[in-house]
């Protein structure tokens, strides 16, 4: 952790180091995240990304924007089966939610197709902070509950790995000097689940965000 960590600062200093114009700013927004790969019968659910960027600018044309954002990402599991016995209909469901949260580190290479519409591109860190679930459980018969279980905020980060690889595909638009909107899409590229064999999920995530220069 600590060679990547290293990597990230070295990046962002020669890109200070080169740079004709440097902007600080802000930038929040939702994420609609699921997992990919052999994991099936995933929805996809709502979360939120909040932090903060620097856009280091070379030319009118062509910039760096290292970012630091902390977001919140996961997926929903929903499962229900019903078979009829003797004229009875015995069935069962489940479902979970699974709350992945994470500082992920962007980088991002931007390209600026006109003054206010850009194309940006870039690799992502990404460090789990938390990691926990809400299981529910339920079997029917006619309809009607005969036993049900739950429980909320189950801790399943030994599950999951602490580092994250991506990488981020993007849109932006710059309203003013200040204001700016973003589309991103993250494509997970490591598997983040720990002593699965050869069981393997990936982050998805789409972002949409808002950002202010200062």
């Amino acid at each position: 952790m600590k060679k990547i960590i290293l990597s990230v600062i070295a990046i962002a200093t020669f890109g200070f180091s080169q740079a004709q114009e440097v902007k600080y700013g802000a930038k929040a927004g939702l994420n609609l995240a699921t997992l990919s790969g052999d994991i099936e019968d995933l929805n996809s659910k709502i979360g939120f990304h909040i932090g903060a960027f620097a856009e280091i600018k070379f030319t009118e044309k062509f910039s760096f924007q290292p970012e630091l954002l902390i977001s919140t990402q996961g997926a929903k599991y929903e499962y229900s089966e019903s078979e009829i016995f003797g004229g009875t209909e015995f069935g069962f469901s489940e479902e979970s939610n699974l709350k992945l949260t994470y500082l992920n580190i962007p980088l991002m290479a931007k390209y600026y197709a006109t003054s206010k519409f850009s194309l940006e591109v870039g690799p992502q860190i990404g460090f789990l902070v938390s990691a926990k679930e809400d299981y529910e459980y339920v079997e029917t018969i006619d309809g009607d509950v005969d036993y049900s279980e739950s429980e909320d905020g189950i801790d399943v980060k030994d599950n999951f790995k602490s580092i994250d690889f991506g990488m981020n595909f993007g849109l932006g638009y710059n309203f003013t000097d200040n204001v700016s909107a973003g589309i991103r899409y993250n494509l997970g590229l490591s598997n983040i689940l720990e002593d699965s064999g050869d069981f393997e999920a990936q982050n998805s995530v789409f972002q949409l965000s808002l950002g202010y220069r200062f």
